[in-house]
């Protein structure tokens, strides 16, 4: 960690860092009001939740991250830009989204750019899994999105086919597949590096809808 993400971390974490518990937020007590919530799953330096919850001051965000240079260069952002919308979580997100996210409760969950684990031996290691999908699906509330993107080629076939074997998910694309980036998707360092390697960029969006029991 650098010198200004250390004293961030020290001085903010205590203000906006949430620890772990084993009960549910209350996510209106924990912002002040009943603004929608998204959830980015490991937020890697921050660049695209701080850029997020600048442009959509309406919404209150949720950042998950265990690499705490990361969570210190988000909490820089904050401090830099003012932002009073954003918490940050640095701990395991499947143990976040299990004991402290409610059922129907977040509008938008985003995985950008996760570790792809591209060796096949360790591709049980990926977090975008039939359980971990399943869980995410509770969490959501009913017509909110579900939005992934990946450089990885592979990856993202594997996430296409994850999604589409799973109840209770509608693909936002009009091919079927993938859909063209965002425009309030930033374009993060670790798309640019791809990029620079030759590789292309995949985005998923699939809207969760109600499952008969």
């Amino acid at each position: 960690m650098t010198l200004g993400q250390t004293l961030a971390y020290e001085s903010m974490m205590p203000v906006y860092g949430l620890e772990y518990q084993k009960s549910p937020l209350d996510f209106g007590a924990l912002f002040g009001n009943d603004g929608p919530v998204s959830i980015e799953i490991g937020f890697g330096m921050g660049a695209s939740l701080a850029e997020q919850a600048l442009r959509y001051p309406e919404r209150n965000f949720i950042g998950i991250e265990v690499h705490r240079p990361g969570v210190g260069a988000l909490l820089v952002k904050m401090k830099d830009l003012q932002l009073e919308n954003v918490r940050v979580i640095s701990h395991d997100a499947v143990e976040v989204f299990t004991d402290m996210v409610s059922d129907g409760s977040v509008e938008l969950i985003q995985l950008f750019f996760p570790d792809p684990w591209h060796k096949r031996r360790h591709h049980k290691r990926r977090i975008v899994n039939h359980e971990f999908v399943k869980l995410l699906h509770r969490k959501i509330v009913s017509d909110g999105h579900f939005h992934m993107a990946t450089d990885w080629q592979n990856y993202a076939q594997h996430m296409l086919k994850v999604m589409q074997t799973s109840d209770g998910w509608l693909n936002c694309s009009a091919s079927g597949d993938y859909i063209p980036k965002p425009d309030d998707r930033p374009v993060t360092k670790f798309q640019k590096r791809g990029e620079g390697l030759g590789h292309g960029v995949w985005d998923l969006m699939f809207t969760r809808l109600a499952v008969e029991k």
